[in-house]
């Protein structure tokens, strides 16, 4: 069957479109490296950890018990209990009795013109005595010597800032299928190696570990210049990178693990408040990634059973590059291709879909009812006024 010209013309844009990225996927295919050993001697500086947590007594009890089981020589922890209504308090006690290095601030109201975990970062980080912080979440579990191996890098490599993409877990086919592709995004689509690229200003920051030097982080603002950012991790490091400070991103599968969401509808639901965010509370550009998702992952399995000639051609080369992209990333972020995980593959389009879905879900909750997180709806408006980036382009200029 051959296809009318305008047909050929859209597929040869979408092979573009997803052949483009994936080469420099390729290219770039080590650029996000695992951090060595920490080698014998290395002086390490002292490390306050930070660790938000509301409503988290399922999992922030074995979250810190691997911070405090760490051989880090000058460490101290600090968990922010933000107006928790569960067991979560109780947890921090009895953690707190038996170890002296775990320090606890309890929040009880939340001060105008803050998000919740922002908040509780900013009191977290206030109290802290380190010459570096460590962000991370209350579900995150570390492996043994996995900060000594990461302050020894940072040092290394004189680094400002230094963020480790952890293991993700998820159970369920549907779930799994999804992380994988939400990996996928994050590298592949929005470029998060280009962080380690010197000529890039690409910032990248992942909730899971944000270390940043004290003296940085004092000179970016603090989180008072993210008060009102629902993507306060990712923007933390764009901030400190526009501020021009030494970043680098690397892969800590090996020392981080995090189960992101049990389900799949608490995935799609979790992320209503921070897809919007991303892409800046912009209604077109929302829609044009809306549009970009369905031009180039999902019509390619339908449009090759429907077209033949050339367009059959461009369409099988873009589900390939689509096909070995998503494994790729699925073996840094997640582990090996076992039989099992190219089912996880087979499903991009399936994925594609629930990813378009929850942006979709994201800009219709925020500009009808506002950002719900943590308990408290926020109005559009005021999430507008704060980009999260001010005062970067005028640092640049100096």
């Amino acid at each position: 069957m051959t296809a009318p010209l305008a047909v050929t013309l859209f597929d040869a844009l979408v092979f573009v479109a997803v052949v483009v990225p994936f080469v420099l996927l390729v290219r770039h295919r080590r650029a996000i490296p695992q951090p060595p050993s920490a080698r014998e001697g290395i002086m390490l500086p002292s490390l306050s950890i930070v660790v938000p947590a509301r409503d988290e007594a399922a999992s922030i009890g074995r979250a810190l018990g691997s911070l405090l089981a760490q051989d880090y020589p000058d460490l101290e922890v600090i968990a922010v209990d933000d107006r928790s209504a569960d067991g979560t308090s109780d947890v921090l006690r009895e953690v707190a009795a038996r170890e002296p290095r775990l320090t606890v601030l309890r929040v009880d109201d939340l001060p105008a013109g803050w998000l919740g975990k922002n908040h509780a970062l900013w009191r977290g980080a206030q109290r802290a005595s380190g010459q570096w912080l460590l962000f991370t979440d209350a579900d995150v579990v570390f492996a043994p010597g996995a900060l000594r191996r990461a302050l020894a890098y940072a040092v290394d490599q004189g680094l400002d800032h230094l963020t480790l993409a952890p293991r993700l877990i998820a159970h369920g086919v549907y779930l799994r299928a999804f992380v994988a592709f939400f990996g996928y995004a994050f590298i592949t689509l929005w470029g998060a190696y280009l962080a380690n690229d010197p000529k890039s200003t690409r910032g990248v920051g992942i909730g899971a570990f944000n270390l940043v030097r004290r003296d940085a982080y004092e000179r970016i603002g603090t989180m008072r210049a993210l008060s009102l950012r629902p993507d306060d991790d990712i923007r933390l490091g764009r901030r400190i990178r526009g501020f021009g400070f030494k970043q680098r991103v690397a892969n800590g599968k090996e020392m981080l693990a995090v189960e992101w969401y049990p389900s799949l509808s608490a995935a799609l639901a979790g992320l209503e408040k921070s897809m919007y965010s991303s892409l800046e509370y912009r209604f077109l550009d929302s829609l044009a990634v809306l549009l970009f998702i369905a031009a180039t992952m999902v019509w390619p399995y339908v449009g090759v059973f429907a077209v033949g000639g050339i367009d059959r051609i461009l369409l099988i080369a873009v589900i390939a590059c689509l096909e070995v992209g998503l494994a790729e990333t699925y073996r840094q972020s997640m582990g090996p291709l076992t039989p099992s995980a190219i089912v996880l593959v087979a499903l991009l389009p399936f994925s594609a879909l629930c990813f378009a879905y929850a942006i979709a879900r994201s800009v219709f909750l925020a500009e009808t009812r506002g950002v719900r997180w943590r308990g408290t709806i926020y109005p559009l408006a005021l999430l507008r006024a704060q980009s999260g980036l001010e005062g970067m382009a005028a640092k640049r200029s100096r």
